[in-house]
């Protein structure tokens, strides 16, 4: 593990930590999306997994995500995770739900991407960096 990834791991914790101790008053937006917890399975270890992300799109109870791990070369771990395993669960608005995660379509990701980089700008600049393309992920209820 290199250290952009021990750091995201520190920072990760400081959030949800936070989170959870303030249901949210505290770290519930971040960069004017909403913040999200995602659970899932690690795909090597099968043990539990939590990351704090943001959504830049909630359509009802569909939620969208970008796995961008800030425009670097790989895709973040929880993108791996839940790939091996897409029944993951969400907590969004003090709520832990069962939710299915799947990669979007092209055609899904072509309607997508420009509503995600007007939500936050920094998508775009993320895409730039990188020379794969950042997935998007859509969670729908299970």
């Amino acid at each position: 593990m290199n250290l952009k990834d021990e750091a995201g791991k520190v920072v990760n914790t400081i959030h949800r930590t936070l989170f959870r101790a303030t249901r949210g008053r505290i770290g519930g937006e971040i960069m004017g999306m909403p913040a999200v917890v995602l659970h899932t399975v690690g795909r090597k270890t099968g043990e539990p997994r939590t990351n704090m992300l943001t959504a830049p799109i909630v359509d009802g109870d569909t939620v969208v995500l970008v796995a961008s791990w800030g425009g670097d070369a790989r895709h973040p771990m929880w993108y791996l995770n839940l790939q091996a395993n897409p029944d993951v669960e969400l907590e969004r608005d003090g709520t832990r739900r069962p939710m299915r995660a799947r990669t979007a379509t092209p055609e899904e990701r072509a309607e997508l991407w420009p509503r995600i980089v007007e939500r936050y700008r920094g998508y775009g600049g993320y895409q730039e960096r990188t020379d794969r393309e950042i997935p998007v992920v859509v969670l729908e209820p299970r």
